[in-house]
């Protein structure tokens, strides 16, 4: 497929949302709501529970599967809310050195007026840097979209797994195309250029694993992540703190390499 018949892909209805992954990985579940400061944001579905024997705490963006659940969850763009208590979480994970497991799938943070007031740009920043500041595994998997810094700012992980048709871009094909030509309709164009997919990811080194999709056997496919996140935590497990850190900070801080046509190129995809 083309990137733009990808990205159509991640968008699908009828893609299983993050709750979906929460419930056929996890036992044992506890979910936790709240930012202790304004509200709790339906967008971030968060808790504890236990991976294989494994305690830890899931963060998940949730999109909703029908209009009404689409509404309360702002069809997957998380409120300034969301995000804080997605780092409240994370921290309480932190404490209890407990890994910490993503699912990303967002179009974008919340744009809207209430969301500016709060702080949006300032909680998306907070995550960011003390995600990549945190004493505990972190892995992260996009299941769908990953737009911008709504997604960035619960990707800053030790390991970033895709689905195979997902997709992770700095901005929208349409906005993107609305920016360089002033014409959305050319988001196809845009998303060539991007190199928005799975594997132009892997290539870039952004994200280490790509999982295949079939879901109309949805638990296998859960099970294969479920193997290779109980692999990445035993490893990363086993790493002392400093360790850890160091290897997040140079992973965030590399150039990607990728190789194209027989030749190997660098690129300055997200430095941080």
């Amino acid at each position: 497929m083309t990137p733009y018949e990808k990205l159509k892909t991640a968008r699908q209805n009828g893609r299983p949302t993050g709750v979906a992954y929460v419930n056929e990985l996890f036992t044992d579940r506890i979910e936790l709501h709240g930012d202790r400061r304004f509200s709790d944001d339906a967008a971030i579905v968060s808790g504890i529970g236990s991976l294989d024997g494994i305690p830890v705490t899931y963060i998940a963006i949730e999109k909703g599967t029908d209009l009404d659940s689409r509404m309360k969850t702002n069809f997957g763009c998380p409120k300034p809310e969301g995000y804080r208590k997605a780092l409240r979480l994370m921290k309480q994970a932190e404490k209890f050195h407990r890994p910490v497991i993503c699912f990303v799938d967002t179009l974008g943070a919340f744009c809207g007026a209430d969301g500016e007031e709060r702080g949006q740009g300032e909680a998306i920043a907070e995550n960011i840097m003390e995600m990549l500041g945190l004493k505990t595994p972190t892995i992260s998997i996009v299941i769908g979209e990953g737009g911008s810094g709504g997604a960035l700012a619960l990707c800053s992980a030790d390991r970033v797994y895709m689905m195979e048709n997902s997709v992770y871009s700095v901005i929208s094909p349409e906005g993107c195309a609305s920016i360089l030509w002033k014409d959305a309709s050319r988001a196809e164009d845009a998303a060539q250029c991007l190199r928005i997919t799975a594997d132009d990811m892997k290539n870039f080194g952004v994200a280490e694993t790509v999982i295949p999709e079939n879901f109309e056997q949805f638990s296998e496919t859960c099970n294969e992540i479920k193997q290779h996140l109980v692999a990445d935590l035993k490893e990363l497990m086993k790493k002392n703190t400093d360790l850890l850190l160091e290897d997040r900070y140079h992973r965030f801080r590399k150039f990607g390499i990728y190789e194209e046509n027989g030749g190997t190129h660098g690129t300055t995809l997200y430095p941080i």
